[in-house]
């Protein structure tokens, strides 16, 4: 019989913030798993993109909201709400980029990680 694996506490954390982004309706949400590589800055990324930097804001919005509702914990560091054409929630472990989607196509994180396992949500 197969065991299976227990969720990490850092995969738990991603599967919250895929639902705050699910709740605003967050575009194309990509999970990127570092864990098995050597220098990753974080276990996982979590990638979407809104249709306008209003749309951005309320995606990271509802992000922070189901985290610190789920578990009571606020970003370690978060950046990009001035312009909200990429904003970054730095979780440690988890680390959530949320962009427009031009600056989304062009700084193309999941070419950039592309040696790691990375999970399409629908």
């Amino acid at each position: 019989m197969a065991k299976s694996k227990a969720p990490s506490a850092s995969g738990m954390l991603a599967e919250i913030i895929i639902r705050g982004i699910q709740e605003k309706k967050g575009l194309e949400i990509v999970s990127i798993d570092l864990r098995e590589l050597k220098n990753a800055i974080s276990e996982y990324f979590v990638i979407c993109h809104g249709t306008s930097r209003t749309h951005v804001e309320a995606l990271a919005e509802s992000v922070e909201k189901e985290v610190k509702t789920a578990i009571g914990t606020n970003p370690w560091h978060a950046e990009g709400f001035e312009n909200s054409e990429w904003i970054l929630l730095d979780y440690a472990d988890v680390v959530v980029h949320i962009f427009q989607e031009s600056k989304r196509r062009f700084f193309n994180l999941e070419g950039l990680w592309a040696d790691a396992r990375q999970t399409t949500i629908a």
